[in-house]
């Protein structure tokens, strides 16, 4: 599995909304609802996105989204029309006043906005992202990325157009699935888009010859044993030259990255009620549960087990 296939395997539907959202201008909806990633696809019609930190675009039909939290965002008809809606965490939805307005735009089954017949039609959900890996993700991101209906060769977000007005038996997972799918393919595109300053630095590291092959072997085999030599003499490179160019390219040490990179995994395992310490400390290259405590403690200033209890 590569850097990007594990950092993008983190992101699951569930917890999240979803809603089949239709508007008819004039319209302007606020979203605060403090979750960590928002997305919004346009089937008809167009819509104005502006983040709280300044940030903005248009997005045309077939056109996607993604916003990251927990800031708030604004999506409307235009830039000039004032929000005259609020979505509240736990889809509490009132006027910019406090007025409940939750039963006046239910329009149906996942279906919600202003008008049955808006001739803005658009898909918006939110994701409750868990896990450090997932997290490590969403660090990399900007506030705001789109991409236009033609950069997205995907024919997800029209599956999901179809399915969110269905109600069949396993009708959640389905949908979880398909809106994992649309982040899925949402990131990969940006990812290929971008270049330069657009892209974080581990993934402009990865197309390194000698820097990406070093990265992938940290990522396919996290458990090994690894020192800079070991890992220099895989690459085919010197010691000196791998560390070196290393550090350049992804910012930090390889010693370094790789303990954020145990430590991101050892975080996501201890979810799991029926991991061990000790099978979690195997699993991401300790030699005992007493190491990975210890350096979980020395990285994170908290231990496993208050790690455990607090997720």
């Amino acid at each position: 599995m590569d850097a990007l296939a594990r950092l993008l395997d983190g992101p699951r539907g569930r917890g999240a909304y979803l809603l089949r959202v239709q508007m008819e201008p004039p319209w302007a909806v606020r979203v605060q609802d403090r979750a960590p990633v928002g997305v919004v696809a346009m089937l008809e019609g167009s819509a104005w996105l502006a983040s709280d930190s300044g940030e903005s675009v248009t997005l045309g039909p077939g056109g996607v989204a993604i916003l990251r939290g927990p800031e708030p965002f604004t999506f409307a008809d235009g830039a000039s029309t004032e929000p005259q809606v609020v979505l509240h965490p736990g889809l509490l939805c009132t006027s910019p006043d406090g007025e409940d307005l939750s039963e006046r735009m239910d329009l149906g089954r996942r279906t919600w906005g202003n008008s049955a017949d808006g001739s803005t039609v658009m898909l918006i959900g939110c994701y409750q992202l868990r896990g450090e890996v997932s997290r490590r993700l969403l660090a990399a991101l900007p506030t705001m990325l789109s991409l236009d209906a033609d950069e997205l060769e995907s024919p997800v977000v029209a599956l999901l157009a179809d399915e969110i007005a269905k109600d069949g038996p396993g009708q959640d997972a389905v949908l979880d699935r398909l809106f994992d799918l649309v982040l899925v393919s949402v990131l990969r595109a940006w990812f290929a888009r971008s270049a330069g300053a657009g892209q974080p630095a581990w993934y402009r590291a990865y197309g390194d010859p000698v820097v990406g092959s070093a990265l992938r072997m940290l990522h396919e085999d996290p458990a090994r044993p690894w020192t800079v030599e070991n890992l220099a003499t895989s690459a085919g490179v010197s010691r000196a030259g791998l560390a070196r160019r290393f550090a350049e390219l992804v910012g930090e040490p390889p010693m370094t990255y790789l303990t954020g990179w145990r430590l991101a995994l050892a975080a996501d395992r201890l979810l799991d009620p029926d991991a061990t310490l000790e099978t979690v400390a195997r699993e991401v290259g300790y030699g005992s549960g007493f190491a990975l405590s210890t350096a979980f403690k020395r990285e994170r200033g908290i231990s496993p087990k208050e790690h455990r209890v607090r997720a």
